[in-house]
């Protein structure tokens, strides 16, 4: 199965903005990898994702990398894996630009991801997030996602994890 070039566009308003910005959800190409660098580690404070990964990711048929994209900046991304036979979609990472955050782009990428999932023939979206993000917990909670369970020391600087799963509707 193949995922359109151009996904989605929409237009989101940043928080304390007077308009909305265009944005286009896409598949991430290989000459996205510098920007996509900038944003994991503008994003992350730990777990990044290296310039290696990104374009093996890229280029990986179990795997889809999206980006948001507004005057022809990358200003999100995210990673979704596959596996066979499995049914499961896992949501491994989602970023948003900081300067962005409240505009609705984390939304608009995880409707993305929900569609792409759907096409790949996943019929669920699991992900883990860090126990004190916040911003991401409410954002998937507000997206009908359930907490499933824990993970204790999940990431690399010892953080928890929580794990969130939702089934993926017309799927």
């Amino acid at each position: 199965m193949t995922v359109p070039d151009m996904i989605s566009q929409a237009a989101v308003a940043p928080a304390g903005a007077g308009g909305p910005v265009a944005a286009v959800v896409r598949r991430a190409v290989p000459s996205d990898v510098p920007r996509l660098v900038e944003l994991e580690n503008a994003v992350f404070s730990s777990d990044r994702l290296s310039r290696r990964s990104l374009r093996t990711l890229i280029a990986r048929p179990s795997a889809s990398v999206l980006v948001a994209e507004s005057a022809s900046r990358i200003v999100g991304a995210l990673v979704i894996l596959y596996r066979r036979p499995t049914r499961f979609a896992r949501l491994y990472s989602l970023s948003v630009d900081p300067a962005l955050r409240g505009a609705g782009l984390g939304g608009r990428l995880l409707a993305a991801a929900e569609d792409d999932a759907r096409r790949h023939g996943a019929g669920a979206m699991r992900l883990e997030v860090r126990s004190d993000n916040a911003g991401a917990i409410a954002l998937y909670r507000r997206h009908g996602y359930r907490h499933i369970g824990n993970r204790e020391s999940y990431y690399a600087d010892g953080g928890d994890a929580l794990r969130f799963a939702k089934t993926l509707p017309g799927s």
